[in-house]
């Protein structure tokens, strides 16, 4: 008798977003994936996924997936391919691989990814390849560097309160972060608070976001001005009685320091700054000073902006003054990093890593490719490349320049993807990948506290290859040094994970789903001290110095970090706008989609409609700028065109693009991070994506 195929399973979100949510995955009778829903059992998942990851199937089941392998035969970029056999691929990389490496030296081939999917297994094996061979390393860069440094600098260590707790608070804060559209558990915790408590949620953005139209209270500000709005709430804090001077002198390291510097940031200070009412500050400060189990939710807009260090460092200062830490539901919260001790000896050959070959920088990846002997950092070209979880072409800073980079036709470059995405097209080998559901891999939740499997559900088509199919692979027929990673399965690698890490076994990860690694109360509130040698919270920030989670490990410290202030302030070092760029643009996420990923599925595509640039109106008005109309915007990095929407509750002198659109939804096939820079952000790095001077022009 034929087996039945199961109703349901389990699994774990792949994609780049803090919520990693614990998944239900529902069949047909035939086995295909029929939908996706979240899963009810897992406490912070709470039954609640977004609605794009909910259209799974319309992925895994897309008509122009790529299944075979395939060699270019045109000009890059033309997108012409031909078939050939995975064994054929695998000996031309090989060969092109060793050709790079016996001309230039093992530098010049250059393992290049991200998080296209953020399993540990899949994603983190590139490494095993690269340490084995001397490839260069690279220096991620693209995403966290300026929250998690800012973060720290106050704590010590990237972790804070329970995430679930926002569902017992008094007040949730929501600063920098539009949950609705990037991670919605946020929401349902903080909603839960609402109908349970009546709990006030407070949204602080840059722009009326989706998550800002279900607050009780938005506050617009102008980008980058995000620590002047906390030094008022600070000096307001200290001036009308709510600082709370006994957890400042236990917990905090310079708490009259700091009342004496806010002196001067007042309200009407910060009211020229960030384009607030002295009102909105005053009422704001009299909110936090006033409720004290107030949660403040932290997230990665701070990340995205040339002084986000500094702003991170500020908002989450707010906490330590109000002693809200010592509250369930209270405290500031960013990310739960630091409480995952995992071993990945086997993943990723960390033993073999040479800490002398060089870190290439991800986000310069169009300098480097054009041949900047800074960004190279005095080592060879790079020649060769093998691309996995990401898409440069599209989501990396200076477009101008990776374009011409990725042309070259003296570089071999292999792409292992599900689509023809941007980058594949430029690719001389494309290499079909399976999805999420179709192997297995290992999860953890930045933005909450478990510990994930998610198993294989479903076989893969005839064609595509899991990534350490390829690492593998690869490894065999470029002489690699050995090791034992190599001759292990996913499986394998999870199972001596757990074991090595002291988290069990795959059979009880298998059984249990999960594993819930929240610490005690005490210490995720630090009660016990925080994560700093004297065990205080520093308003006083050692930058350049201080540890962070994302450190170069060569202590290479980046842009004016001897400028940044020492004690929370705001620090103008952000692409301000001129005459000749009266904007300041912020390309924040779009709800359907998650970087590129989903933005070739139909229904993501329908629902975001076009690339647009939201004005005010009464600012567009001023240069001729009609609702609707075509527009061109430009500054020194290049021009993209698009179409004008006029949106009132944008910030003064600010313009949204919510993306990442491709590159070829626009006009003239010149993407939206066409515009922006890739100048290394003080002090350890990153890329500020939100903080771009532009002009904007009626076609």
């Amino acid at each position: 008798m034929t087996q039945q195929p199961p109703k349901s399973t389990f699994s774990a979100c792949p994609h780049d977003c803090p919520s990693t949510c614990a998944l239900e995955v529902h069949f047909y009778p035939h086995g295909d994936v029929r939908r996706l829903n979240g899963a009810k059992d897992n406490a912070y998942t709470a039954g609640v996924i977004c609605a794009k990851v909910a259209r799974y199937p319309e992925r895994l089941y897309h008509p122009d997936r790529l299944l075979k392998p395939l060699r270019r035969t045109g000009k890059k970029g033309e997108g012409r391919f031909e078939e050939i056999s995975w064994d054929a691929a695998l000996d031309l990389i090989a060969e092109k691989f060793l050709a790079a490496e016996a001309e230039f030296g093992a530098e010049s081939v250059w393992p290049y990814h991200y998080a296209g999917t953020m399993g540990m297994v899949q994603r983190d094996s590139i490494h095993r390849l690269r340490h084995t061979k001397g490839y260069s390393r690279q220096f991620d860069s693209f995403c966290t560097n300026m929250a998690w440094t800012g973060y720290v600098a106050g704590t010590g260590k990237l972790a804070g309160p329970d995430p679930r707790e926002m569902a017992v608070s008094d007040q949730i804060v929501i600063w920098g972060t539009n949950p609705v559209a990037t991670q919605v558990n946020v929401m349902t915790h903080a909603i839960a608070a609402r109908k349970k408590r009546g709990a006030r949620i407070i949204v602080v953005d840059v722009y009326e976001t989706e998550t800002m139209k279900q607050a009780d209270i938005g506050i617009i500000l102008k980008p980058g001005t995000d620590a002047a709005l906390a030094c008022a709430v600070m000096h307001v804090l200290f001036r009308d009685g709510h600082a709370d001077r006994d957890y400042l002198e236990t917990y905090t390291d310079s708490p009259a320091e700091l009342e004496a510097h806010l002196k001067t940031k007042t309200p009407e200070w910060a009211a020229s700054i960030t384009g607030l009412d002295v009102s909105r500050i005053e009422e704001l400060a009299q909110l936090i000073g006033s409720v004290k189990k107030t949660y403040f939710r932290l997230g990665y807009g701070f990340t995205r902006s040339r002084n986000g260090a500094v702003g991170m460092h500020a908002a989450s200062s707010i906490a330590a003054v109000t002693g809200c830490w010592k509250e369930e539901g209270g405290g500031a919260f960013h990310n739960n990093g630091a409480i995952y001790q995992l071993n990945k000896e086997m993943i990723e050959a960390g033993s073999l890593k040479d800490p002398a070959v060089r870190a290439l920088d991800q986000s310069l990846v169009g300098r480097i490719l054009t041949g900047d002997e800074a960004a190279l950092l005095g080592g060879p070209p790079v020649k060769a490349m093998l691309i996995q979880n990401t898409n440069p072409v599209s989501v990396a800073p200076e477009q101008d320049l990776i374009k011409q980079g990725f042309a070259r036709e003296d570089l071999f470059t292999v792409v292992h993807e599900h689509f023809l995405t941007e980058t594949a097209q430029m690719a001389d080998i494309v290499l079909p990948a399976t999805q999420f559901l179709e192997h297995d891999d290992l999860y953890k939740g930045g933005g909450h506290q478990y510990l994930m499997l998610g198993p294989k559900a479903v076989e893969p088509p005839e064609g595509p290859r899991e990534n350490i199919f390829v690492i593998n692979e690869i490894a065999r027929r470029v002489d690699s040094k050995p090791h034992p990673g190599f001759d292990m399965s996913a499986r394998d690698h999870i199972d001596w994970l757990l074991r090595n890490s002291n988290y069990g076994t795959l059979a009880d990860l298998e059984a249990g789903k999960w594993i819930d690694l929240q610490p005690d109360f005490e210490t995720a509130h630090y009660l016990n001290g925080f994560g700093h040698a004297d065990g205080k919270f520093h308003f006083k920030a050692d930058w350049g110095r201080s540890s962070a989670p994302n450190k170069p490990e060569d202590g290479t410290i980046f842009g004016p970090w001897q400028t940044m202030p020492e004690l929370p302030d705001q620090w103008d070092s952000i692409e301000l706008a001129d005459e000749q760029h009266p904007f300041r643009l912020v390309t924040s996420p779009a709800r359907s989609f998650l970087n590129s990923t989903f933005n070739e599925t139909d229904s993501s595509k329908k629902k975001e409609g076009r690339p647009e640039v939201w004005l005010r109106p009464q600012e567009a008005e001023r240069f001729g700028i009609e609702d609707g109309a075509k527009v061109k915007m430009g500054n020194r990095r290049g021009v993209v065109t698009l179409h004008a929407r006029y949106v009132a509750t944008v910030a003064p002198g600010t313009v949204i693009s919510e993306g990442i659109w491709p590159n070829d939804a626009f006009e003239d096939g010149r993407g939206i991070n066409t515009l922006t820079g890739a100048d290394p952000v003080a002090p350890y790095g990153g890329a500020a994506f939100h903080d771009t001077a532009v002009w904007v022009r009626a076609v």
